[in-house]
């Protein structure tokens, strides 16, 4: 039992799981209705879920996308990619651009689709230049396109705020007629399933852990830690070009301004709750993930308690400073010594005392 108990407290879904399981409770105690879920009719006459955990689950489905190709960023480079959110606007304003240019049908969308993840990757791609070939920090170096991202977005309109309805739009960010299950989630739940067969049946998440723990050594064994870096930045403008095409159209336009702003820095938190180290090596992108819905858990909560949405970012700040304080090497040393101590006082108690 007690081999178990610590594996669980070295588990990297620990911290994400017991925040959850807190905000669970928490909302419980706080509203017994809260994780209610009903049936309603939506505006197109389908059946659909609806409450606060679909809320959740669907809100968060685009930071949770974004956080797997930062959490490879961050576990081979040693560090983070702050302009997911403005290339996601740009992803955003190339399909859009492409869908007001044709007729909107599947294939258009497809292609949309398509030609915004190309542009995506390939501005992706000059930020893992910049970082692989050039060795800049990923920080300072995503900084230009975290800068200039949505300037670049708002030169691809024409400085408009373009809106695009259809009914295949509204199920891609909606509902599909039949399914209750908002489109987002189903979208993101066969990402992440796609993203794991890569890597359980790839090198690809080894290699990444090795590059981010020790270059050289990964070098010296045949791993070309350029390449594994450049991967890493493929994947994530993959991730920020779904991202964005799903918040287009969930919301029906692009806003350059607006379009999943501060959204890098939920993806960060996500991935630094989720249980990768923030300074490359060992991820978990399941934590990942989870670290994205307790994000969005806690923002709902916030609101369901009525706190002013100017107020909830620093109510936010204040739970995921301590969240990552929990989660931190100190902590968690301190925490297994403690545990360690208190299992040796009960197991010298447990021992019978031989008659002599």
């Amino acid at each position: 039992m007690g081999n178990g108990l610590k594996k669980i407290a070295r588990s990297q879904l620990i911290i994400p799981l017991i925040a959850l399981l807190l905000l669970i409770v928490f909302n419980l105690i706080r509203d017994i209705e809260f994780f209610s879920i009903t049936v309603k009719t939506d505006n197109s006459g389908n059946s659909v879920l609806s409450g606060n955990l679909i809320s959740i689950l669907n809100g968060a489905s685009a930071v949770a996308i974004m956080s797997i190709g930062m959490t490879l960023i961050t576990s081979s480079c040693k560090g983070q990619d702050i302009s997911v959110a403005a290339l996601a606007a740009i992803a955003g304003s190339v399909f859009v651009s492409v869908l007001r240019s044709n007729e909107i049908t599947i294939p258009v969308i497809i292609i949309a689709f398509l030609f915004c993840t190309v542009i995506a990757v390939l501005f992706s791609l000059f930020n893992g230049v910049l970082v692989a070939v050039f060795k800049i920090q990923p920080m300072i170096a995503t900084l230009i396109l975290f800068s200039a991202g949505r300037s670049i977005a708002y030169w691809i309109n024409g400085g408009a705020t373009p809106t695009v309805q259809s009914p295949l739009l509204a199920s891609i960010g909606g509902f599909i007629p039949g399914i209750p299950i908002p489109t987002p989630i189903i979208i993101m739940v066969i990402f992440l399933i796609l993203i794991s067969l890569v890597l359980r049946f790839t090198n690809l998440g080894l290699y990444t852990q090795v590059v981010g723990i020790n270059e050289g050594t990964a070098h010296l064994n045949g791993i070309n830690p350029v390449w594994i870096k450049l991967i890493a930045f493929i994947i994530s403008g993959i991730c920020v070009a779904t991202a964005g095409c799903i918040t287009v159209c969930r919301i029906g336009l692009i806003n350059h301004e607006t379009l999943l702003l501060d959204a890098e820095m939920d993806v960060i938190l996500s991935v630094a709750i989720g249980g990768t180290a923030l300074s490359g090596g060992k991820f978990n992108l399941y934590g990942s993930v989870l670290g994205a819905y307790v994000i969005q858990a806690l923002t709902v909560t916030l609101y369901a308690m009525k706190v002013p949405s100017a107020a909830v970012k620093s109510y936010k700040a204040i739970v995921i400073i301590l969240i990552v304080l929990i989660s931190s090497p100190v902590v968690r040393s301190f925490t297994v010594k403690a545990y360690k101590k208190l299992f040796k006082k009960q197991e010298a108690k447990e021992i019978p005392v031989k008659a002599s």
